[in-house]
């Protein structure tokens, strides 16, 4: 059924994330990941926030199937939490390495997935569990005949 009245419109998906440490998730994801500080803000009794630029953002719904398949295909094994963030970069081992040594633990290493992308999986600072993946496709080669992204996995 069609909606009546028109959507509103998202213009950002921002994942916000409580870090105790929160000196080292920034270290983490502004300077080993390299995601760009897009503004700093602290208020009364030591209230910090770092807002970082990921690029484009997506919100991938997954059903519990789905999530065991991943896992099964990145990990060999169920082990990510109800949320888990993905991070496509242009080099999956280069990032992955660099990732292990900033202090991230390595729970799988790259693996090329059925869908075509290199992924890996960590354990990240503030209880983040992430993937790391590199589309080894372009968007058209991934594509169906019906011009829809057929991969099983949104983003890896």
């Amino acid at each position: 059924m069609a909606a009546e009245h028109p959507a509103p419109v998202v213009r950002q998906l921002r994942l916000v994330v409580e870090a105790a440490d929160h000196e080292a998730a920034v270290a983490f994801f502004r300077d080993a990941l390299g995601l760009p500080e897009e503004a700093a803000f602290s208020g009364d009794g030591d209230a910090r926030v770092v807002i970082l630029d990921a690029g484009r953002a997506t919100l991938e719904i997954a059903n519990p199937a789905q999530k065991r398949m991943i896992d099964e295909v990145e990990v060999g094994r169920q082990v990510a939490p109800r949320i888990r963030v993905a991070f496509e970069v242009d080099d999956t081992e280069e990032t992955t390495a660099r990732l292990v040594a900033a202090g991230a633990s390595e729970i799988a290493p790259p693996t090329r997935t059925p869908w075509d992308s290199l992924n890996s999986r960590l354990d990240a600072p503030a209880d983040l569990q992430i993937t790391i993946f590199q589309e080894l496709r372009t968007p058209d080669e991934r594509a169906g005949t019906d011009g829809a992204d057929h991969r099983p996995d949104g983003d890896d």
